[in-house]
């Protein structure tokens, strides 16, 4: 399962991610992803415009798991902030990369290049994960899920 922060739903309607993310969810509806959304996403969706919720809402909810927010969680996140991977106003941001690591997600797919899908922060908070006694967890932009079955035979 592909854990989804907010920057993934909210790229379908920027410019520059916006055939990725799109890609994505109708790949989702198809039955070929499921996804993990935190509760922290559910509280970022609040605020989020009307269009970004309803690309949430329209996800059928079997591709859709919840993952809580508990103490195991917190810590994780903690301990990412501890070791100055993000600073202690990135608390969603890792609370976001200690959620997909503590349900063991697939991969974080996220457009937030400064602060997850960065080679520096992933080794780190991979370090911190092994520290811990978590996995690896893989962080990736949705370009680099693209399907291109036109190549397969490559």
């Amino acid at each position: 399962m592909q854990y989804v922060d907010t920057s993934v739903i909210g790229g379908v309607f920027d410019e520059q991610f916006s055939a990725s993310s799109r890609r994505f969810f109708e790949e989702v509806k198809q039955g070929r992803y499921a996804v993990l959304i935190s509760a922290v996403t559910y509280g970022e969706m609040v605020t989020a415009p009307d269009r970004v919720r309803q690309i949430f809402e329209s996800l059928p909810a079997d591709a859709v798991e919840e993952i809580s927010i508990d103490s195991e969680v917190r810590e994780l996140a903690t301990a990412y902030v501890a070791a100055n991977i993000l600073g202690p106003k990135m608390e969603n941001d890792a609370l976001h990369v200690a959620a997909a690591t503590a349900a063991r997600a697939d991969m974080i797919l996220s457009w937030n290049f400064r602060h997850m899908v960065n080679f520096d922060r992933i080794l780190k908070f991979n370090g911190v994960n092994m520290l811990n006694g978590y996995s690896q967890i893989s962080i990736h932009s949705p370009l680099e899920l693209a399907n291109d079955d036109e190549n397969q035979n490559i």
